[in-house]
């Protein structure tokens, strides 16, 4: 009886080996894991100090347009939005089902 049990911890401790993996301590992850998000992290990320050259849009360049649409919007006098149609002319032809 108890060769027997020996022979069944013999056998398993034979199989316990297959059970382990490659990275074996907490923190062995691959080099790149996480990367993607730290790198969508860092691009969606608002520089707090901006450099400006003259060519560029400066902070509150359109202040003055909002003001006077704030303005309008305050007095009831909103511009009205311009009407877009669409193309007219030519007709196509649909084909393919029962006549």
């Amino acid at each position: 009886m108890c060769s027997k049990r020996l022979l069944i911890l013999a056998a398993v401790s034979a199989t316990l080996p297959g059970c382990n993996t490659t990275y074996t301590h907490i923190g062995d992850d691959a080099a790149g894991l996480g990367e993607a998000v730290r790198y969508d992290a860092a691009i969606q990320t608002i520089n707090p100090a901006p450099v400006y050259t003259a060519q560029d849009a400066q902070p509150g360049d359109n202040g003055e347009v909002g003001a006077h649409a704030v303005k309008r919007y305050r007095s009831g006098s909103v511009k009205a939005p311009e009407a877009v149609g669409t193309s007219s002319g030519g007709s196509g032809s649909g084909g393919g089902g029962p006549q």
